[in-house]
């Protein structure tokens, strides 16, 4: 027995009481306050904690918890605020009691919960002191007189407010107060469990998390000012609070240690990030941290003992452990049913363990507020990050489940992610969390490295987060490299697929580099003829087609597809790629028909191996569009884009890259066929995206504001178009070299902004360059170095040099006849080009007749509208007039002028030269026919 002045102790149980007189009877010493000769009111019962230094009074959930006294129209007589460790419930519960006091409140009792023996003794303390009738204050009396005070409470007319600190499940439902007669009566409980015991007829749960963003700040500012250390708090003081999950407790400790080390918010959050020390290290307990004097790491896992002995009996710790390595923000409930999953509880538990067993588990982890059960689909279980955190510090090393985690995850993974990217997306973030916790403990010289690791470097690519995917394959590749050797089968996929991060992110002279060592150290452990050599050696083709070296692309990609084909037969999902990626070469080559052929067998091989809207099956018909566009199907392609477009968004989502690929695709397909307002339209919404998504150095980037200064000088807008050329070829000569085709491209491309501006002696030095390039670098039966020439006669026509123009524009056209046929669309703008130089050079009939050859064959390739066949029959019009065919003349010349109207638009300058030629046609016949069209050429 013991006796302390102001103290009752009662079963080991220290309950602060106001002073009074002591007395003592058998092993209970209890002290009650001095008999007055009448109650003073307002009674205060119990110590109600101090108001907090910055203390955040909580708007947003002081309305809830009013809401719910007030819920179904009628007075609620418990509000019973429920939360984890640190949320700070008894700091808002005591804030309840002072406004209960400052507004008249007649009682006001704070009682310690914790133990139903300390309820029964404050209630007998708090009948004492208001003078219940019949509380006679005797020890032995203690139960009746708390039975006699709550039904004081029910029946008196005056006001009070009991605050029940700390309620646990075990918390007798005779000492909850009843409502009283009057309705003056309320009661305030908090508690960290939130089960069917903290809810009734007459209460009311409200769940009591974090502090907002705006409260978390505004608490920082007012703890570091009273301080005097504002200083103290950076750029970094939100990044902060997000890191401490914006828990109270948690401030509370990191603005104690910052203002008692003098740390910044900065350099304390790079402590709170070291992994290699724990939660109670960096956040360790102080007396001045607004009274909190424990350990967070203790406060937050208070109720792990009590959850351990719930049904079903052990899981609970077992269980959080292994939450503890997920992600915070969620995983899907569907893990705990998992075969990893239920084989490590079944071994924790001693005995079987089924599905709906650890699914108990998560629900007993809930109800004492451990994790949180939502039901956002795929993030069903959820944890604060400092419990997790705790928990892990906590969990012996040899004990972390970090391989059931990985397991589980894997068993999760949809076998293609576009068919369920919101699942993929929630398995990827939980991947990245558990392999940062993991560190070294998925790698495994003997065994390999765990499947997850690469999935979650797959998985980044197959969503378009390249940036991510790069990172991954660096720190894996370092990872591997250091734990299993240089030379480790692990470490040299990781370097593949670290090149590929490369190609990805655009830099191709890296990927390039890396690729070359890597086919090497494959061929020297694993030799020339593994299929796993294989693939960086198709990576290695495709990268030597990114970086102009075509003829390489060709050679090396032609190999690896017969050996593809030989090792693993010509459906493989590698051989198929092998195969996309050497059209595509061909298709730089110029070889056309070849691209064609190739293309079509890859789509035929997916639609049939696929589903149809499969991302690879869409890419194989994006590619065999472009293809087709090549060849001069331009209006064939357009339905075809459009098709894939909307696939595309619904498959892999509006942001998603190939989605990005797949719109300037289309975009550069209504350029071509004069659609130039929605081509402008939709490449300057994909610019604006482009640079959000892939920033604005990413080669698609620079692509897209490419076809978007073609469509600017299509539409007139000459001036615009200049500027941003230049902005492109400054971006592609520092990115790509100076002689990298597409940077031979966009220098043809801003040549004829010059040419349109009349700049024509700038356009022609600089058109005579790129003709030097092409030559020199894709050789002379290259498509591009055809369009050069072709624009170097333009030039030339327009500036005297008239023979010499005739003479280049007959070898253009004998060359596009034999390489491309009479039909495709570069052959028919050769021939009005032809045309235009024999009529200048007095050759009329021959430039009506090349024209002529322009047949209903090449219009129905074509299609009618397209825009080379519009300009064709426009010239057609005017050579009749100047031969003096007049019916032929007016016959062509009205339909010729309705077709540029629709599909180059009234104001289009091809448009206005053809009406005015019209016009001055009717009163002279030897009227110009309308000036060459500098050919544009882009790459999609």
């Amino acid at each position: 027995m013991q006796e302390q002045q102001g103290r009752l102790v009662r079963n080991g149980i220290d309950n602060s009481t106001v002073n009074g007189n002591t007395f003592q009877a058998g092993e209970m010493t209890v002290n009650l306050p001095p008999a007055p000769a009448g109650t003073q009111w307002p009674v205060v019962v119990g110590r109600i904690p101090p108001r907090a230094s910055a203390f955040q009074p909580r708007a947003e959930l002081r309305q809830a918890i009013d809401a719910a006294r007030e819920q179904y129209g009628t007075v609620v007589l418990s509000q019973v605020l429920a939360g984890g460790g640190g949320v700070g419930k008894s700091q808002l519960a005591a804030h309840y009691a002072r406004e209960a006091l400052a507004a008249g409140t007649e009682l006001v009792a704070w009682v310690n919960a914790a133990e139903p023996a300390a309820v029964t003794d404050a209630y007998a303390r708090a009948a004492a002191l208001v003078r219940v009738p019949g509380a006679s204050g005797a020890v032995a009396d203690v139960e009746r007189d708390a039975e006699r005070f709550l039904d004081w409470l029910a029946a008196t007319g005056r006001s009070w407010l009991i605050v029940l600190d700390n309620t646990t499940d075990a918390t007798p439902e005779d000492l909850w107060p009843t409502a009283s007669q009057s309705g003056r009566g309320r009661v305030i409980a908090t508690t960290r469990h939130r089960g069917a015991a903290s809810t009734g007829s007459d209460r009311a749960l409200v769940d009591v998390s974090t502090y907002s963003p705006a409260e978390s700040a505004a608490y920082l500012r007012e703890r570091m000012d009273r301080a005097g250390c504002a200083h103290l708090l950076d750029e970094h003081a939100v990044e902060l609070a997000d890191a401490l999950g914006r828990l109270p407790l948690a401030l509370a400790h990191a603005a104690a240690y910052m203002i008692n080390t003098r740390r910044s918010s900065g350099r304390y959050l790079e402590l709170l990030r070291n992994r290699s020390r724990t939660l109670d290290q960096v956040l360790p307990a102080r007396s001045g941290a607004d009274g909190y004097r424990g350990p967070v790491a203790t406060a937050l896992l208070l109720s792990v003992d009590a959850a351990q002995q719930e049904d079903p009996v052990g899981l609970a710790l077992p269980a959080l452990r292994l939450v503890a390595l997920l992600d915070p923000a969620g995983h899907p409930q569907d893990l705990w049913a998992t075969e990893s999953v239920l084989g490590r509880l079944s071994a924790a538990a001693g005995t079987p363990v089924e599905a709906d067993d650890a699914r108990d588990a998560l629900a007993v982890l809930h109800a004492y507020n451990l994790v949180t059960l939502t039901e956002a689909p795929h993030r069903e279980v959820t944890v604060h990050a400092l419990t997790a955190r705790a928990a892990r510090d906590a969990t012996p090393e040899d004990e972390r489940p970090h391989r059931t985690a990985a397991d589980a995850l894997i068993e999760l993974w949809p076998e293609e992610e576009h068919t369920d990217r919101e699942l993929a997306a929630v398995l990827r973030g939980n991947g990245a969390v558990l392999a940062e916790h993991a560190g070294d403990e998925l790698l495994d010289p003997a065994g390999g490295s765990h499947p997850l690791l690469h999935q979650l470097g797959i998985s980044f690519l197959a969503a378009g987060l390249h940036t991510a995917a790069l990172r991954h394959w660096e720190q894996l590749a370092s990872c591997c490299e250091r734990v299993a050797g240089a030379h480790h089968r692990d470490t040299l996929a990781a370097r593949n697929s670290l090149a590929a991060g490369y190609h990805s992110e655009g830099r191709y002279n890296e990927a390039l580099g890396l690729l070359e060592v890597v086919v090497a150290d494959h061929e020297r452990v694993l030799g020339s003829d593994h299929p796993t050599t294989l693939l960086p050696r198709a990576n290695l083709a495709a990268c030597y087609r990114e970086t102009g070296r075509t003829a390489e692309a060709i050679s090396l990609g032609e190999r690896v597809l017969a050996d593809f084909e030989r090792l693993l037969g010509p459906d493989s999902r590698n051989a198929l790629t092998t195969c996309a990626n050497l059209a595509g070469a061909y298709q730089e080559a110029g070889r056309t028909e070849e691209a064609i052929r190739l293309r079509e067998r890859v789509l035929a091989a997916r639609e049939r191996l696929l589903a149809p809207d499969h991302p690879d099956t869409l890419l194989a018909r994006s590619e065999l569009a472009i293809s087709y566009s090549k060849g001069g199907l331009v209006n064939k392609v357009i339905d075809i884009e459009e098709k894939v477009l909307a696939d595309t968004e619904r498959t892999l989502g509006s942001d998603h890259p190939r989605t990005l690929t797949a719109r300037a695709n289309l975009a550069a397909s209504y350029t071509e066929v004069g659609r130039t307002g929605e081509a402008i339209s939709l490449l300057e919404l994909l610019d604006t995206d482009a640079e959000r998504i892939l920033g604005p150095d990413h080669p698609k980037s620079v692509n897209i504001r490419a076809q978007l200064a073609i469509a600017y000088l299509d539409a007139a807008r000459t001036r615009e178009a200049i500027e941003l050329n230049k902005r492109v070829l400054a971006d592609r000569t520092r990115l790509l070299g100076p002689d990298h085709p597409d940077t031979l491209t966009v220098r043809s491309h801003l040549a004829n902004c010059y040419w349109y501006a009349g700049r024509t002696a700038a356009a022609t030095q600089l058109h005579e360059r790129v003709l030097a390039d092409r030559e020199r670098i894709l050789g002379p039966d290259h498509p591009d170095t055809h369009t050069a020439r072709s624009n170097i006669a333009g030039c030339y026509r327009v500036t005297g040099r008239v023979h010499e123009a005739v003479a280049i524009e007959e070898q253009t056209l004998a060359d596009r006849l034999r390489l491309l046929g009479p039909h495709h669309q570069d052959t028919v703008v050769t021939r009005i080009n032809l045309s235009a130089g024999y009529r200048d050079t007095g050759r009329l009939n021959e430039a009506i007749t090349v024209l002529e050859q322009v047949g209903t064959k090449t219009e129905r390739r074509l299609g009618r509208d397209h825009p080379y066949l519009v300009m064709a029959r426009g010239c057609l019009a005017t050579l009749y007039r100047i031969a003096g065919r007049r019916a032929d003349a007016q016959r062509l010349m009205r339909a010729a002028l309705a077709d540029h109207v629709r599909v180059f638009g009234p104001d289009h300058p091809t448009t206005v030269a053809l009406r005015e030629t019209s016009v001055r046609l009717a009163i002279e016949p030897g009227a110009p026919a309308p000036s060459q069209r500098p050919q544009q050429r882009g790459r999609r």
